[in-house]
């Protein structure tokens, strides 16, 4: 392997490594409810938005950390980045009032959407554009490992050691990642980069790319609202499971997203049919939660339908990469920061509004406040594969159409 090969894998692997430690500090309320919640006083509703400004600061910061990314190169950015994540931890070590660790949850939303944006930017940098789709789902791949040992494993320490304890492991860690982006990553060659306000136009002007991400955001709920925050209460409280048991449940949802990632975008690749992808992902995924919600799925069954899900879950890539299709390829780049904006919106939106539910019926002490609040996951979803079906007609459609012309020209 020649040394620039060389230097490209490292880079990229750094990238990836990133991702993950920001998945472990995005699942980590879902394992630290219970304390956070007694420490600072939190009610449900409250909890809902400290989990919800994770997805605030992640999905509002993409564009301008999407262009600063193009401007100044991942070196300094995704340094920056990763420090913003450890300062964003510190409230929950010394403060005393929610307020501080719910702004330190943003800087962590902030600090972590470089990571994502980071590895679509070095992909791009160190690989061939066909390229792209395969080096992302492995990207994806090993960030999801960090949601994995962001379950049973992290809540094991906590039990063991102590939530602050494991915090302040996890900030040791986000210094030292910081460090080693720094060395590993290359200043970016300067070039001229064309007007900003002319490519957010011609991305945020297309209507293609809004309506895929707007149907993709909706179905989020059971990566964001379930795996990530409400699925460990959740199923203490509807199937009387212990803390350690539901927490190793729900992060099967990342250990079925793992193999999802790469297989699902195989298929839609392979086949052509991107929609009709997204779309049985999402019939699967309302056929597994309109069951959970019955409150009669047997622990067994509850595996295997979680990792289904996370297969499911990896629709959020094709989706993505659906929406660059739609655009130029000079802003192809900057499509991919929009649509994961705009999708991890939603993130904020289901943490808040479970929370509001949750806590209008009853809040954490009740069992009927819980399937309230999980009832909007099926019911969105049940509307987002609506939503694909439609556009797989379409794209079905456009493709027998192109047949025909084809046929008629061959003829």
């Amino acid at each position: 392997m020649s040394r620039v090969r060389l230097v490209a894998w490292i880079m990229w692997m750094t990238a990836s490594i990133f991702y993950a430690y920001q998945y472990v500090l995005r699942v980590m309320p879902n394992i630290m409810l219970t304390d956070i919640m007694e420490s600072f006083q939190m009610d449900a509703a409250v909890f809902g938005q400290f989990a919800s400004f994770y997805y605030m600061g992640y999905a509002f910061l993409h564009l301008p950390i999407g262009l600063m990314l193009d401007r100044f190169g991942p070196r300094k950015v995704m340094t920056g980045c990763i420090l913003l994540t450890v300062v964003g931890m510190s409230p929950l070590l010394w403060a005393e009032h929610a307020a501080f660790p719910i702004v330190g949850r943003l800087f962590i939303g902030i600090g972590s959407s470089a990571a994502i944006l980071g590895t679509f930017k070095i992909i791009r940098m160190v690989f061939q554009e066909k390229q792209f789709t395969r080096m992302l789902s492995l990207s994806v791949t090993i960030g999801l490992m960090g949601a994995i040992y962001g379950g049973g494993p992290v809540k094991s320490l906590c039990d063991s050691m102590g939530y602050q304890n494991v915090i302040e492991i996890l900030c040791v860690m986000g210094i030292g990642l910081a460090l080693i982006t720094y060395l590993v990553v290359p200043e970016q060659p300067k070039s001229v980069q064309p007007p900003v306000m002319k490519q957010i136009k011609t991305v945020m002007t297309n209507r293609k790319v809004w309506v895929v991400c707007l149907c993709a955001g909706i179905m989020l709920g059971p990566l964001e609202g379930f795996a990530d925050v409400w699925g460990a209460e959740f199923l203490k409280k509807i199937y009387n499971l212990d803390a350690t048991t539901a927490s190793y449940l729900t992060s099967l949802v990342y250990v079925g997203m793992c193999f999802g990632a790469p297989v699902l975008s195989f298929i839609a690749e392979k086949s052509g049919r991107y929609m009709a992808a997204i779309c049985g992902s999402g019939v699967v995924m309302f056929a597994a939660f309109s069951w959970l919600m019955s409150g009669h799925m047997e622990m067994s069954t509850m595996a295997i339908s979680f990792t289904m899900v996370g297969v499911c879950c990896a629709y959020q890539i094709i989706a993505i990469y659906k929406a660059s299709t739609y655009v130029p390829e000079s802003v192809a780049g900057l499509t991919t920061a929009v649509a994961n904006m705009i999708i991890m919106l939603f993130g904020s939106a289901f943490h808040s509004v479970i929370g509001m539910v949750v806590n209008a019926f009853g809040g954490v002490a009740s069992q009927e406040a819980f399937l309230y609040g999980m009832g909007v996951i099926p019911a969105t979803l049940a509307v987002g594969a609506v939503g694909f079906a439609v556009m797989t007609y379409e794209e079905a459609k456009k493709m027998k159409s192109q047949k025909e012309t084809l046929d008629v020209v061959y003829v």
